[in-house]
C-alpha cells in the first residue's frame, strides 16, 4: 500500500521552525513540490506523502525538536509505505549526514545553497530506494529564483541578499548560509511589482543584515535607494524591512525610511548587549553609544517610529554590571518590543569554547529581570496610544482569542499587533482588508480597540482571502540556473530499502 492512490498527485506538508528566512525559504519549497505536481495536504492529514522539515540551528534546542519530530513520525511512516520525509535548513547543512545516521527513516536532506534541488531528491530517493544526502557549500540557485507558493493574500517576504559576512562569536548563521549574496535591485523591484500585481498590499525586505546590501556591487547606500524605489510602485502600501546592523546603519537609510510615505516607521535592531565588554566579546562592532546615537537619529526623523529589538542574556563572560548596563539601554532605547534570548551555546560557534560559561541559574534569573523591565517600558510606550486612531492590516492567527471575543487582529503601521471589534462591520471584513479604529487598552504585548471602526476599506488582497486564493509568483531571475518540475521518474519499486 503507498499513501497516494494510483494515478492521483502526492501531498505534502513543510513544518518551518526559525527565521523568517526560514518562512521565506519554505514558501519556495512549496512552490517547487506544487510546481513539480504536489499537492498540499489537508490542514488535518495526519499522513501526507511527502513531510519536509525546514530546520533552524540558532537555539540549543533545536536539534532535539527535530529529532523528536522525526521520531513521532517513525511509527506513521511504517504504517504508510511511499511515504517521504526530507529535512532542509539550517540544521541539515550543519549536521548532514547526521541525520540519517540517527534518523535512519528519513529520505532526504538538503542544505540552506540547493533548495530547488528537492523535488529531484525525492524522485531519486524514491527511485533508488535509498536516502538521498545532498548539501552544498556555496549557493545553487538565490531562493528567489524559484516559484513559490505565498502563504498571505495581504503581505510577502522579499530577499534581497541571502548570507552574511560578520562573524559574530555566538552566530552559527555564516557558516550555514554563506557569504553575503547580493540580488540586484531591479530583480527585487520586479519580485515586488509581482506580488502587487497579485494584489499584496505590504512586503518585508529580507536580509541577514539588510543595511549592508549592495556591498557585491560596490554601493553602500544600495539598501536606501532600494527603499526609495519601493515608494514608487503603484499599490504597495507598506514596505518593512529586517534586520539591519548597527555598525553599517548610515542616516541616509533613516531619510529614506522618514521620506518615503509607504515606508512604516518601524525598525527592528538588534541590540544583543548594553555592555561595551560583552558586544567586543559578542564581535560586534559597535559600542551601546552608538546604538543609541541610530536610535536617537531615528526619533529625531520619525518621532512616532516603534524601534524593536534582539537580546541575548548570560554570554560566556557577562559579569552583573554587563547586565546593568544592558538594563540601562533599554530603559534608554524606550522599546516597543524586544526578543530576547538565553545565550545558547552552539557547537562550531567561538562562545562555544569561550571561558567563564555562566550557570544556568544565573542567566535564568537575569532573563526574567530582562523580561520585567521589556515589559515594564512596552506597556507604557503601549499605554500612550489609548485613544489614538491606529491604521490596521487586517491578518490570520495573529489573535488567539478572536473567535472567542468577537474580534479581529491585525497590525498597525508601527507593526504593534491590534485586536479590534467589528461592530457593525462583522462577517464584512476580510483578512487583508484596512481597518481604521480607535485604541481602547493597552498590554504590554497588544493594543485593544474595542469600538465600533471608524473605517473600513476592501481591499484586491481582501477579495484573494475571501475567494481562497494566495499569490503564486514565478523566480525572478538573477541569470543563474533556474529550476523547473524535474523530468518524471520512474515508478518507486517500494518504501526506502533502509527504513
Amino acid at each position: 500500500m503507498t499513501t497516494a492512490a494510483a494515478g492521483s498527485p502526492r501531498t505534502y506538508q513543510v513544518r518551518t521552525y526559525g527565521c523568517q528566512m526560514n518562512v521565506h525559504d519554505s514558501e519556495r519549497i512549496s512552490g517547487l513540490l506544487e510546481d513539480a505536481g504536489y499537492v498540499r495536504a489537508a490542514e488535518a492529514d495526519e499522513q501526507p506523502d511527502v513531510v519536509v522539515f525546514n530546520t533552524c540551528a540558532v537555539r540549543e534546542n533545536a536539534d532535539n525538536r527535530l529529532y523528536g519530530n522525526l521520531g513521532h513520525l517513525r511509527p506513521v511512516k511504517a504504517k504508510h509505505p511511499g511515504m517521504q520525509i526530507a529535512v532542509g535548513g539550517c540544521l541539515a547543512q550543519k549536521d548532514r549526514g547526521e541525520i540519517v545516521r540517527k534518523a535512519p527513516w528519513v529520505d532526504v536532506v538538503f542544505g540552506t545553497h540547493n533548495i530547488g534541488s528537492l523535488p529531484a531528491l525525492l524522485d531519486r530517493s524514491r527511485h533508488n530506494t535509498a536516502a538521498e544526502v545532498e548539501i552544498l557549500e556555496s549557493l545553487e540557485v538565490f531562493p528567489s529564483t524559484l516559484p513559490t507558493r505565498r502563504e498571505s493574500t495581504y503581505a510577502g517576504w522579499v530577499s534581497i541578499s541571502v548570507g552574511c559576512n560578520n562573524t559574530c562569536t555566538f552566530c552559527i548563521v555564516p557558516s550555514l548560509r554563506g557569504k553575503e549574496k547580493d540580488r540586484r535591485p531591479g530583480d527585487v523591484l520586479s519580485e515586488v511589482r509581482a506580488l502587487v500585481d497579485e494584489g499584496v498590499l505590504e512586503v518585508t525586505l529580507l536580509g541577514q543584515n539588510v543595511n549592508s546590501y549592495g556591498v557585491e556591487f560596490g554601493d553602500r547606500y544600495a539598501f536606501g535607494k532600494l527603499l526609495r524605489a519601493c515608494g514608487d510602485i503603484d499599490g504597495l502600501e507598506r514596505v518593512r524591512f529586517t534586520s539591519p546592523h548597527p555598525k553599517d546603519f548610515t542616516d541616509d537609510v533613516i531619510a529614506a525610511m522618514a521620506e518615503t510615505p509607504n515606508v512604516c516607521h518601524s525598525l527592528h535592531m538588534p541590540l544583543q548587549s548594553g555592555s561595551d565588554d560583552v558586544l567586543r566579546a559578542m564581535r560586534r562592532s559597535y559600542r551601546s553609544d552608538r546604538y543609541l546615537g541610530i536610535i536617537e537619529k531615528v526619533r529625531a526623523a520619525m518621532p512616532d517610529a516603534a524601534i524593536t529589538t534582539d537580546i541575548i542574556v548570560g554570554f560566556p563572560g557577562e559579569t552583573e554590571a554587563d547586565f546593568a548596563r544592558t538594563l540601562d539601554v533599554v530603559r534608554q532605547a524606550r522599546f516597543s518590543s524586544a526578543f530576547t534570548f538565553q545565550y545558547s551555546k552552539r557547537p562550531g560557534t567561538p562562545a562555544a569554547t569561550m571561558d567563564d560559561q555562566l550557570p544556568k541559574q544565573v542567566v535564568q534569573e537575569r532573563y526574567e529581570r530582562l523580561i520585567a523591565c521589556v515589559e515594564e517600558i512596552t506597556w507604557a510606550e503601549n499605554k500612550k496610544l489609548v485613544g489614538e486612531t491606529v491604521e490596521v492590516l487586517v491578518a490570520v492567527g495573529e489573535g488567539r482569542k478572536d473567535e472567542r471575543t468577537g474580534r479581529m487582529s491585525g497590525r498597525a503601521r508601527d507593526g504593534r499587533l491590534v485586536h479590534f471589534a467589528t461592530g457593525e462591520l462583522a462577517g464584512q471584513i476580510r483578512p487583508g482588508d484596512i481597518v481604521h479604529t480607535t485604541v481602547t487598552y493597552a498590554a504590554p504585548h497588544h493594543l485593544n480597540a474595542d469600538g465600533a471602526p471608524l473605517a473600513h476599506r476592501r481591499t484586491r488582497a481582501g477579495d484573494a482571502a475571501e475567494a481562497g486564493r494566495a499569490p503564486r509568483t514565478p523566480g525572478v531571475l538573477l541569470g543563474l540556473p533556474t529550476i523547473g518540475a524535474p523530468a518524471a521518474a520512474p515508478a518507486p519499486t517500494g518504501g526506502c530499502a533502509a527504513h
